[in-house]
């Protein structure tokens, strides 16, 4: 179903280029470096330093304001490995930019599309190695709400190899444009199939989640600069098809968000049963957890952000986690090349 529905929508947004204008080529460069060092006292394994650099080049045909065909690379180098690039994925997709709405399709970036996921269900560590998104993804939005679908391959089935999907959906709710009040929610289902070649004893699963979240926004409305907090639950969905049904373990979250100048401050508490969200932070599995993340943005300057993380993770029975992360971003923006009448 989801191919046909891929193969439906890539025909219908790139037979309505039919009718060009001014066509341009664009360059776009940007890019993280990255140095996160992890104590986790549950995770012994999971304790270690992820450091390394991300560069992305690609360059855009613009067949209009709103058609457009991107192809490059995104690179990963982690420090101290040979060869230089220990991983390298294709950039490649066309995107449609409407006045209220984005549809992608092909290989793209997911900064800045699905990197405001909680944590419980994508974690962060998606950022340094996985940073596309393969497949779909589609965006209606206006002053008052945002809602995003999308679809993701993340691996294709061969004869030893599984066929692996993720698909979700996303969006926030602001009643008014001017008031604190919004309501969000996040869901995704990991598809777990077998190789073409059946193991014994192997079952499909089906993996995910979703959270419902009311929260209050007063940035800029007290002396601090952000002010925002959050409340709401979680639900997991877990299930080994021919052996049970849908498990559902249930939670209470929330968090709180508050920052001055260059310090801030975020809180996440969740009680309830625990979850395995095989995409999601490990730490959601205990019933009851709390993460503190101490930041610092030495510079901001333009389309470069440095910042540093402290963040510190306690549960039930265990020793106080901590993490520390240094983070440098950078983004050069597009830039136009050549213009051309068509």
């Amino acid at each position: 179903m989801f191919k046909k529905l891929y193969l439906v929508a890539i025909i219908t947004f790139i037979s309505s280029t039919a009718a060009l204008a001014q066509n341009s080529l664009d360059i776009h460069f940007n890019g993280m470096g990255f140095l996160d060092n992890r104590e986790y006292k549950p995770f012994v394994l999971r304790s270690r330093t992820y450091s390394g650099v991300r560069t992305e080049l690609d360059m855009g045909l613009n067949i209009d304001s709103v058609h457009h065909f991107i192809v490059g690379a995104n690179a990963l180098h982690e420090f101290g490995a040979q060869p230089y690039f220990v991983k390298v994925n294709p950039v490649a997709y066309y995107s449609y930019t409407g006045k209220n709405w984005l549809f992608n399709a092909g290989a793209f970036p997911r900064e800045g599309l699905l990197d405001d996921y909680p944590r419980a269900l994508l974690n962060d560590t998606l950022r340094y190695y996985r940073p596309n998104v393969e497949g779909l993804l589609a965006r209606v939005h206006n002053e008052h709400f945002t809602e995003t679908g999308w679809i993701d391959w993340v691996s294709r089935q061969t004869d030893t190899e599984r066929e692996e999907f993720l698909f979700g959906f996303s969006g926030k709710y602001r009643p008014s444009l001017f008031g604190p009040f919004y309501v969000s929610h996040y869901f995704l289902l990991l598809h777990d199939a077998g190789p073409g070649i059946p193991i014994p004893n192997d079952h499909i699963q089906d993996n995910g989640g979703g959270q419902i979240r009311l929260g209050l926004d007063f940035s800029h409305k007290t002396f601090l600069d952000s002010l925002s907090v959050e409340a709401g639950g979680m639900m997991s969905l877990e299930r080994t098809r021919g052996v049970d049904g849908f498990q559902k373990p249930k939670g209470f979250i929330a968090n709180a968000y508050f920052s001055w100048h260059q310090f801030a401050l975020f809180d996440e508490f969740y009680k309830g049963e625990g979850s395995h969200v095989l995409y999601g932070d490990s730490f959601y599995q205990y019933k009851t957890y709390n993460r503190l993340d101490i930041i610092y943005t030495p510079f901001f300057y333009k389309r470069i952000k440095g910042q540093f993380i402290l963040s510190f993770h306690q549960v039930p029975g265990a020793a106080l986690s901590n993490q520390e992360a240094f983070r440098v971003s950078f983004d050069l923006g597009r830039k136009t090349l050549l213009k051309f009448k068509d």
